[in-house]
């Protein structure tokens, strides 16, 4: 999925972005303050993006794209349930103490839902068929035992950790709670 000679330019923008939406939330970022930290003109930045909406609709993007190939990359791994499912929900958790370390965090997170909900909502939905499709080869395989559609289960886990994202105060208990989360339900899914 990731670009494999991303653009310099692009990168360098997105990263200031990243930056000044941390420090300054999205609102009160400008553009001026996204060309400077990429150490570009105004003008020069958008001939990249057409403005600072573009910006965060492709930050949200690459956040998705990373996340999908990091999730399957653990569901695809060695190891029982509660571990595998541990270590998905880990990286897609991965990256989220940065955004709650934000004043702006919940801004942002916000900014996510009404910048790009299409984005959001095809990203959310990639998880949850990562999520179900393991879900259905542990199931063939006798690994997990599970009432309902997968997909169903998936969405369920994939709504929880949003959940838990958005309720949690601090990483310490973002941290916590994503673990304690993916050992009830690895647990509750492992034919034991």
């Amino acid at each position: 999925m990731k670009d494999a000679h991303p653009d310099p330019r692009q990168q360098a923008i997105l990263s200031s972005a990243w930056q000044a939406f941390a420090t300054y939330g999205f609102r009160k970022t400008s553009m001026d303050d996204i060309a400077r930290g990429a150490g570009m003109s105004r003008p020069a930045v958008y001939l990249h993006y057409r403005n600072k909406e573009a910006i965060f609709r492709s930050l949200v993007e690459h956040f998705y794209q990373e996340k999908t190939e990091a999730v399957a990359e653990c569901l695809n791994g060695p190891g029982t349930i509660p571990e595998v499912l541990g270590r998905a929900m880990a990286a897609q958790s991965d990256g989220i103490a940065a955004l709650l370390a934000s004043p702006h965090g919940l801004e942002l997170l916000d900014a996510g839902s009404s910048t790009a909900p299409d984005i959001v909502a095809a990203g959310e939905a990639g998880l949850r068929d990562l999520y179900a499709g393991w879900l259905d080869r542990e199931a063939g395989k006798g690994r997990v035992r599970f009432s309902g559609p997968s997909q169903a289960i998936a969405g369920m886990i994939t709504a929880a950790l949003k959940g838990i994202k958005i309720t949690a105060q601090d990483i310490e208990t973002y941290t916590e709670r994503v673990s304690a989360f993916a050992i009830l339900i690895g647990a509750g899914l492992e034919v034991r």
